[in-house]
């Protein structure tokens, strides 16, 4: 290894920087890096949070001055020479809006346009220095591979990763501490500084510092605190004041955006006059109640509400999505920040932001964009009291989706829960923890009907993503010592955030088959499918067909027709069918696989490919209360990608014993004319109906989402004619406009005839 600052030549090393500076690999720094002809007079310095030594905030000094560069147009080649500024080698990406949050100062560079192989900064093209027409919202931030270059030694570069930094904040209760009620909304205030934890001198201390500490915990906001009761508390004990001077507006996502001051090393009279800050935080919906009843009744808020999150793993977490006019778009993520992510946090109950992230990370969505250009200061109750723009079809698409990853409380709910005997952390036997007041006791699950919806919960609960299987048979997996059963009778809806929510017996163990070998599992994933059915499709292809009964033989085999088929005059007469395309699309995370293995799919002489799946849709005929009158028996199907977007490819196909499965970005398209893609609508009387359509009704394959799994569409029929129209996804719509649309068209049930 060479020693540091020492810069040393040798023909092998020029020719490597002649091939780098022709296009072989990543961009080269200059020959040789101490020398870099036209920075002199500039410092350079990363700055922001949260950051790590070799990423941040890019912020350049000149003429005494430091400032920030604009995002616009920058490129990760302009990372790249800003990288080697720094003294790294070569960029691995870059941010934009202020990820690392707003600078002050002059804006420096905007448009700034280099080729990557500039030696100095002051090479790329831009508007000049100073001409800009940003403002901070839109700094720039570059992410450099951790690797120093060789010999570099500048003045140049502030070295500002071992500046004091508020790493993580932390409540202290008065008493009790360690038996402490989760999660902890009410104690003294704590920093962890590089050298420890340390309190906060409450000397000017405001509601608005109470509320970022609070946004960082997970909780929405604060209330008044009798600081008497403390002050007195104090005076009883000795502490340690590593922090004074905090000044936050109240908008700030995390303690370290806000102005502070440090107490330094040698300084004895900490906090003359003073206590240690102290906070109370009122928790949200989630959070509040002790029984799981009624914190599913908390959680739902007070009237309908207008923004929410979907396809994340955890709570918290998901594409951000509003309500307008009565139908919920997602929101384009141009200018989407960390005080826009926040509101949004807030509105649903959680703390403030700890990501807003871009670019559909969290799964694109279907149907309108409402929001653009959202700007919000961070005091906002709504997202919809923020600044934006209405967007338009060109302006945005559902690769822009905006999400969240939310700040949450600290409930300790993953400690009462474990997977044992599996190949990762990731799958296992579920464990849970028992016992009051005693020592814990840890036993096992009773594998009677436990499912997907049941494993979601525990993966969700462990942090581990989603459910890939929820398994009722683990004796592959060994579990120790542990062989006692202490809880059966497990029923989730899928929503809850630990296992003691669900449904489940009380005191008395049932199981159908008792023992170790049937006992829970599950296998977890941080990604997952998303099915949605493209509805439009369905309104635009439906109508009625008579069939001849002599054309049917094949479909009567597969049970695709009503149960009056078996008693028809084969092969003279007919049945009436609804048929109509079938689009679905997958927009989740990770491809959408049939549950069961090729070994036991099924040949069908009559479609000529195998089926992977029993049970995949549910196609329904119901009354407007909600009765049943017809249905669809399409009850095989075989998964592949008929068409996928352009810059995805198509990865399986049924032809030739094929692998089975619908890729992220792509669909399977089952077309009107397809055998068995209909509902046979014979013995139904006219009148007015629901056409429904549930994909994986049964929960059988994990997705980020079921709440989108159902399309429903107005039906007319006259005994002649079908009118198909107003088709949706089943959660587009708003509540009331659901209700509406279960109304429509004004008649009640008793006057279908």
């Amino acid at each position: 290894m060479r020693p540091v600052g020492v810069w040393q030549w040798s023909p092998w090393g020029l020719l490597l920087c002649l091939l780098c500076s022709s296009g072989w690999g990543s961009p080269s720094p200059s020959a040789n890096p101490e020398k870099r002809p036209g920075s002199e007079g500039l410092r350079f310095r990363l700055a922001g949070y949260p950051r790590k030594p070799s990423e941040g905030r890019v912020e350049i000094q000149r003429a005494g001055e430091w400032g920030t560069i604009c995002d616009d147009d920058f490129t990760l080649q302009a990372a790249h020479v800003l990288c080697r500024e720094l003294g790294f080698t070569e960029a691995t990406g870059w941010t934009h809006s202020a990820k690392y949050g707003p600078g002050t100062g002059r804006i420096w560079l905007d448009n700034l346009s280099c080729s990557g192989t500039e030696q100095s900064v002051t090479e790329c093209a831009s508007r000049g220095w100073g001409n800009s027409d940003c403002t901070h919202d839109e700094d720039a931030g570059v992410i450099c591979k951790d690797e120093r270059l060789p010999g570099f030694s500048d003045s140049n570069v502030i070295e500002v990763e071992h500046q004091l930094q508020v790493e993580e904040v932390r409540l202290r209760p008065a008493v009790g501490w360690g038996r402490r009620p989760l999660p902890v909304t009410e104690g003294l205030v704590e920093v962890r500084l590089p050298d420890g934890w340390s309190q906060v001198c409450d000397k000017g201390w405001s509601a608005h510092n109470s509320h970022v500490v609070c946004g960082m915990l997970g909780f929405p906001s604060e209330k008044r605190v009798n600081t008497a009761f403390y002050r007195l508390l104090a005076q009883r004990q000795q502490h340690s004041f590593g922090l004074h001077g905090v000044a936050c507006l109240g908008t700030e996502a995390h303690l370290s955006l806000c102005p502070l001051e440090f107490y330094r090393a040698n300084d004895t009279a900490r906090c003359p006059g003073g206590a240690p800050a102290v906070v109370s935080c009122v928790p949200g919906p989630l959070y509040t109640a002790s029984s799981s009843q009624k914190k599913q009744q908390q959680s739902k808020p007070q009237g309908e509400a207008r923004v929410r999150l979907k396809g994340g793993a955890h709570p918290g977490e998901g594409r951000v999505e509003v309500l307008k006019a009565g139908t919920w778009g997602t929101v384009c993520d141009r200018k989407w920040d960390l005080q826009a992510a926040s509101v949004v946090c807030r509105e649903l109950g959680f703390g403030s932001a700890r990501e807003a992230l871009s670019g559909a990370r969290m799964g694109q969505g279907m149907g309108a964009i409402h929001l653009s250009e959202v700007r919000c200061s961070g005091q906002e109750p709504s997202l919809w009291k923020c600044s934006h723009k209405n967007i338009t079809a060109e302006d945005c698409s559902h690769s822009q989706d905006a999400g969240v990853r939310c700040n949450l409380p600290y409930t300790g709910v993953e400690t009462k829960i474990r997977l044992s005997g599996g190949r990762s952390r990731h799958e296992g036997r579920v464990e849970v923890q028992t016992g009051g007041s005693g020592p814990p006791r840890w036993g096992l699950i009773c594998g009677d009907d436990w499912g997907t919806l049941e494993a979601m919960v525990v993966c969700r609960q462990l942090g581990l993503g989603y459910a890939n299987h929820g398994l009722q048979e683990t004796w592959y997996w060994d579990s120790g010592n542990i062989t006692e059963v202490v809880m059966s009778g497990v029923r989730c809806t899928g929503t809850e955030l630990s296992l003691d929510q669900c449904a489940h017996h009380s005191t008395h163990i049932s199981c159908k088959r008792p023992g170790t070998r049937f006992t829970a599992g599950v296998i977890c994933s941080e990604t997952a499918s998303d099915l949605l059915l493209h509805s439009a499709l369905v309104q635009e292809t439906a109508y009625i067909e008579d069939r001849p009964l002599h054309m049917l033989y094949c479909a009567a085999e597969e049970n695709c027709l009503a149960s009056s088929a078996r008693s028809a005059n084969w092969p003279y007469g007919h049945r009436r069918l609804l048929r109509f395309s079938s689009q679905i699309h997958n927009l989740g995370r990770a491809d959408f696989r049939p549950k069961a293995g090729r070994h036991s799919w099924v040949w069908h002489e009559c479609h000529g490919h195998y089926h992977s799946m029993d049970i995949f849709t549910h196609y329904d005929i119901l009354t407007p209360n909600g009765t049943k009158v017809a249905e669809g028996h399409k009850a095989s199907f075989c998964l592949e990608d008929t068409e996928c977007q352009e810059d995805v490819s198509k990865r399986y196909e049924c032809a030739n014993f094929g692998e089975q499965g619908i890729t992220v970005g792509c669909w399977d398209l089952y077309r009107h004319d397809i055998d068995c893609q209909w509902i046979d609508i014979t013995d139904v009387k006219p009148g007015n109906y629901i056409l429904q359509v549930v994909i994986n009704p049964n929960f059988e394959v994990a997705e980020s989402d079921f709440t989108n799994n159902a399309m429903k569409c107005n039906c007319k029929y006259d005994g002649h004619r079908i009118w198909v129209h107003n088709c949706h996804i089943g959660d587009a719509f708003s509540e009331e406009a659901n209700r509406r649309f279960e109304r429509y068209p004004g008649q009640t049930s008793n006057q279908i005839v």
